[in-house]
């Protein structure tokens, strides 16, 4: 089994991590700075967590506050992870990717309308055992709240393509109110903000136990 351990929605708070082969960051992990304030806290506070940081790997995406990776991706320094924007990566047998559109809300970073989302969501390949991404896809973590009640906001070309491909786990963000764990046709759906409607940190990193399909017995994601 591979321990992974999965948050979201940083806004600049450093969580705590338990030990784990494996983190996932889905987005938004910057204080709500300019560009070259965005790139000096990486630089520093960042990166001093994140050599600290007891996982032996470390996935992440952008999210739509994160300027700096799509407006000036040259101002963002080496870091000790795997940055992944429409990629993937293979670590402890398991097949990763990360992507961080999400549907267009105002002008912020890494938004697109949905058929420009449906193409960026179809490079998602066969046989992914994990999707990181920073928007919800479709009815699952996504409902925001608004006047006079709520509405799912998530993308319904992510959830086609996730469902087509049927990865063990997919891990998001963005809408802080929907948090929480949720099971459909196999697929583990996790929304791992760490902050509230407030932004005020107040959840821990959820962490996940996955066996790689290519072990005799496969296995599938279970929170913990």
């Amino acid at each position: 089994m591979v321990t992974v351990t999965a948050m979201s929605d940083l806004h600049g708070n450093l969580p705590l991590v338990s030990p784990c082969d494996l983190l996932l960051i889905a987005g938004d992990l910057t204080p709500g700075l300019g560009i070259e304030a965005q790139a000096d806290w990486l630089d520093g506070k960042f990166r001093n967590w994140l050599e600290r940081v007891p996982a032996r790997e470390v996935v992440a995406v952008a999210g739509n506050h994160d300027w700096i990776f799509e407006r000036a991706p040259q101002l963002v320094p080496r870091l000790r992870w795997h940055y992944l924007q429409d990629g993937g990566v293979e670590l402890f047998g398991l097949k990763i990717y990360g992507t961080p559109w999400q549907p267009r809300f105002f002008d912020w970073a890494f938004n697109l309308d949905e058929p420009e989302l449906a193409i960026k969501f179809n490079q998602i390949p066969e046989g992914t055992d994990i999707v990181v991404c920073h928007g919800p896809p479709l009815g699952f973590g996504d409902l925001a709240p608004r006047l006079g009640g709520g509405e799912h906001v998530g993308s319904p070309s992510l959830l086609n393509r996730v469902l087509a491909v049927r990865p063990q786990l997919c891990v998001f963000g963005h809408i802080h109110e929907g948090r929480g764990v949720y099971q459909h046709d196999g697929v583990t759906f996790a929304n791992v903000s760490v902050v509230d409607h407030r932004y005020d940190n107040v959840y821990t990193p959820m962490v996940f136990q996955i066996e790689p399909r290519n072990r005799p017995t496969p296995g599938t994601a279970s929170a913990g």
